[in-house]
């Protein structure tokens, strides 16, 4: 079974009280925000699906740039907690396990699903988001997905070790669990009923390094000296269009819509 809703209550009321991993988090707003920028048109999409709001609990999370590039912004959480912390009325707010959605087909133009899927115990899982996720999307409208990328010898090991012990060591933010390659990723999303458009990589820097510095930074470093280290950071992303992009990239990024 996957982690219960009262477990990611928990977290929220951790990062609501502690506000941990300040520059990481900005970072990786950052990162997501330029995904999605390069993905939705200037004109506003109609409605948008967000399939979970860590970022906005942890940090300032995506609602600047999506507020202005759809007219109405969904955001759902299977915890509770999670959604009774996001304070921005620009978003509309359910509490739903993304393997059953409370809406209908077709309800949305656009589904942003940011490392959701890499929450669960097994590909049959992420299977099943898949198909919730190609259910509510509207015919002519597309899915931006990121998941923990297996095919990243980093992540491959860390999915290896203990998730608990990882988070307690912050060196992950929240229990992780069942992930995938690329390879294995065109494959559910193919059984799912999803047309795959473009699949890629982000977060090429060394991460498990970058946020032990990152926290260092938050609590000795000058604003300064944090933002010269996100810029840095930042200069690994063109590692994305290399060869070994797959082996470097944090995170597969995919884009997708419903099968013709």
């Amino acid at each position: 079974m996957a982690a219960p809703a009262g477990y990611w209550d928990t977290v929220a009321e951790r990062w609501v009280a502690t506000r941990p991993q300040r520059s990481w988090r900005t970072y990786s707003d950052r990162v997501n925000t330029a995904l999605c920028e390069s993905w939705l048109p200037s004109e506003p999409v109609g409605r948008l699906l967000k399939t979970d709001v860590f970022d906005e609990v942890a940090a300032a999370g995506l609602l600047p740039l999506l507020r202005r590039r759809a007219r109405q912004v969904v955001g759902i959480d299977r915890s509770l907690g999670m959604v009774r912390s996001v304070r921005d009325p620009a978003m509309a707010l359910v509490a739903s396990d993304v393997r059953s959605l409370p809406f209908p087909d077709g309800a949305f133009d656009r589904v942003f699903s940011n490392s959701t899927l890499d929450h669960f115990d097994s590909q049959d899982d992420i299977r099943d988001a898949l198909r919730e996720l190609a259910r509510v999307l509207h015919p002519e409208g597309e899915l931006l997905l990121t998941l923990d990328n297996l095919a990243n010898p980093v992540v491959r090991l860390r999915n290896a070790l203990p998730s608990s012990s990882l988070e307690r060591l912050g060196v992950i933010p929240s229990r992780m669990a069942a992930t995938c390659g690329p390879r294995a990723l065109r494959g559910l999303c193919a059984e799912a009923g999803l047309e795959v458009l473009a699949l890629g990589t982000v977060m090429h820097c060394p991460r498990a390094p970058a946020v032990a510095i990152a926290g260092i930074l938050d609590r000795v470093g000058t604003p300064g000296a944090c933002e010269a280290f996100l810029r840095v950071l930042a200069a690994f992303e063109p590692l994305a269009r290399w060869p070994t992009r797959n082996l470097s990239g944090y995170f597969l990024t995919l884009r997708a819509r419903r099968a013709r």
